[in-house]
């Protein structure tokens, strides 16, 4: 990899872009997979593009600088009683704003509230002639044109480099409750997946471990009515309801991704409900794997120790540390990403599309 370059304002970010014929926009590492690209790049990091540079807590929207630490951005909200419900993650370990849009990578909240492309509202950027444009507005209401924001979720950095980035949030709720729904097998997990989705419980998350017996359903809103909630569903389900501090401590775990070794590869995929029990299937037959399963099963995760390669995957899924290509399992060529592509970077000075080669 080429000299780095760390810009502190945008227009320092179009110099930066301006001056590598081939660049790639890196933010702290925490999906360091995306990041992996030939030594004809040169590599410009967003450590030093930070900062908040409007909220309008009245409004439920923000923008900040692309390399903001997501950690600060929740707290800011959690100030004001807000928060981004789709549960960002590796926010403990760094994970700024422009890397969690670039690896489109939400948490369990994902599932009853939408991913990021449902709260990203505009994007700030340098595209692949140097230009500084700007995608999307900075509030709720300005939907006209095309949401072409939402190209960069997912991206891995391959349509241009963030610099700002604007989203919407939500109110807090004040209150929240974890149940413990017992599972002795898949096929209870995805029946109770499945079952819960089609509920009016309305949950906030339902995630589950592919090597305990049991699925994770958070509540969120008023005691009164979690009460109410709780008790209709372990009615249904058996389980159990986990003390407050262990439910926090269980759900920051999953945000930093706890249950996977620390330096090995791990990979998100698209699955869906009922492939659970398959998903699981494949897991367990790779050596020293674990697994879990997230959004109420429309997320699997696998995660191997250092130096194991992880056999293919029959669903499209991206590795976000670790060896092996950064796009897994089938993939779909979608001809209007290719014209987006063209149309923002036509020398192609970003990577391509299918450009995952790692360092030498």
């Amino acid at each position: 990899m080429k000299h780095v370059f760390a810009p502190a304002t945008p227009a320092e970010l179009v110099d930066a872009v301006r001056s590598a014929p081939r660049a790639l926009v890196v933010g702290a590492g925490t999906k360091s997979r995306l990041a992996r690209v030939s030594d004809e790049f040169t590599r410009i990091s967003t450590a030093k593009l930070t900062g908040l540079i409007e909220y309008e807590p009245s409004e439920f929207t923000f923008t900040a600088l692309a390399g903001t630490p997501v950690r600060e951005i929740a707290a800011a909200l959690a100030e004001k009683g807000q928060y981004l419900p789709f549960d960002p993650m590796l926010a403990e370990a760094g994970a700024t704003l422009g890397g969690t849009v670039a690896a489109g990578l939400g948490g369990p909240g994902r599932w009853r509230f939408g991913g990021l492309r449902d709260f990203i509202l505009g994007v700030r950027f340098v595209d692949g002639e140097g230009r500084l444009l700007r995608l999307g507005g900075k509030v709720v209401k300005n939907a006209a044109g095309f949401d072409l924001p939402k190209f960069f979720v997912g991206s891995a950095g391959r349509f241009g480099g963030l610099a700002e980035l604007s989203f919407k949030v939500f109110p807090r709720p004040t209150s929240t409750r974890t149940l413990r729904l017992d599972a002795n097998d898949d096929a209870t997990k995805a029946k109770i997946l499945t079952e819960c989705a089609g509920s009016r419980w309305e949950l906030d998350a339902l995630d589950a471990a592919v090597a305990e017996p049991a699925v994770y359903a958070r509540l969120g809103g008023p005691v009164p009515a979690l009460e109410a909630l709780g008790a209709e569903i372990l009615a249904r389900f058996p389980g159990a309801i986990l003390a407050d501090e262990a439910a926090r401590s269980f759900w920051r775990t999953i945000a930093e991704f706890g249950w996977a070794p620390a330096h090995g590869t791990l990979a998100k995929l698209a699955i869906l409900p009922l492939q659970v029990p398959e998903f699981a299937a494949w897991v367990r037959a790779q050596a020293g794997a674990c697994g879990w399963v997230s959004t109420g099963g429309n997320t699997g995760y696998v995660a191997l120790q250092p130096g194991a390669t992880l056999a293919a995957a029959k669903w499209p899924g991206m590795t976000l540390r670790g060896d092996g290509g950064l796009w897994l399992g089938p993939r779909r060529d979608f001809a209007v990403m290719r014209a987006v592509k063209a149309a923002l970077d036509p020398q192609n000075r970003f990577p391509d599309l299918d450009e995952a080669r790692p360092c030498a």
